[in-house]
């Protein structure tokens, strides 16, 4: 056996392992299911529970297009504006954060781990707080979305791209450093056209995301569709939440179609 490799484990001590592994996660879910106080159901739970089903399998199609005022059409397209615009501004703005987070772009590790904290403290504040704080500064609409889901997406986009970076074949650059080829040069032919297609995969990917994001953001006041559903559910009118979520469902799912092939076409 070569020096330093390492040892395979007994069978033995892989079963003791395994044995010790199952009882933790058994543990933890007895420790979990202990923190719950079930009180009980409301006496209205169940015509509640009626009235919500009857409600969604009967939906108010005549909010699908208003002509005169906001309908499910006018809402959607908002929800779909404010992903695409959070989206295209993290693009942009993390770039130069990947760059310095990404390790084979500097000599000093200190310099990349820099980078690396910095994203990673970005992306951890979640889109929701993002979107109040904005909400308090700009109030209550679009604007506010866009703000939130570009903030909170350039931490997940640049720990992509700078993942990317890393990853890239380094003989075109060492290659064109062996010639005199200076920074930009090297970045404008070695480095660029090899990420891009990953890039680009990475960002639709992220897109997916915010337009499930942005519904929800829409939950607190920060536009989109989720300001209807919420009005729809807090006065209980059910077949307009019935037609909300069907329109949510059919975005979602044409949008995750569109971009998967896409994905597939450009990797």
């Amino acid at each position: 056996m070569l020096k330093g490799s390492a040892k395979p484990l007994s069978e033995t001590k892989a079963n003791t392992y395994k044995i010790i592994g199952v009882v933790a996660v058994i543990g933890l879910l007895i420790w979990a299911l202990t923190g719950l106080e079930l009180t009980g159901f409301q006496p209205t739970t169940w015509i509640l529970t009626k009235a919500m089903i009857s409600g969604l399998f009967h939906p108010d199609w005549a909010y699908v297009y208003i002509p005169e005022g906001e309908d499910l059409l006018r809402s959607l397209l908002e929800t779909l504006s404010i992903s695409y615009l959070g989206n295209f501004v993290s693009a942009i703005v993390c770039l130069p954060f990947a760059f310095w987070a990404a390790a084979n772009m500097s000599k000093y590790r200190a310099v990349s781990g820099t980078g690396k904290l910095f994203l990673s403290i970005v992306r951890t504040i979640p889109e929701i707080i993002m979107a109040l704080i904005f909400i308090k500064a700009v109030g209550p609409n679009a604007y506010a979305g866009v703000m939130a889901l570009g903030l909170h997406s350039v931490g997940m986009l640049g720990k992509l791209y700078a993942e990317a970076i890393e990853n890239m074949d380094m003989g075109p650059t060492e290659a064109m450093t062996a010639v005199g080829a200076n920074f930009w040069q090297r970045m404008s032919f070695a480095v660029i056209p090899q990420v891009i297609p990953d890039f680009i995969s990475y960002t639709l990917y992220r897109f997916e995301i915010n337009v499930r994001s942005a519904t929800l953001l829409g939950v607190i006041g920060a536009g989109g569709i989720g300001t209807p559903l919420i009005f729809a559910l807090n006065a209980r009118q059910w077949p307009r939440v019935g037609i909300i979520l069907i329109g949510i469902i059919v975005t979602v799912s044409i949008i995750d179609y569109i971009s998967g092939t896409l994905r597939k076409r450009i990797v």
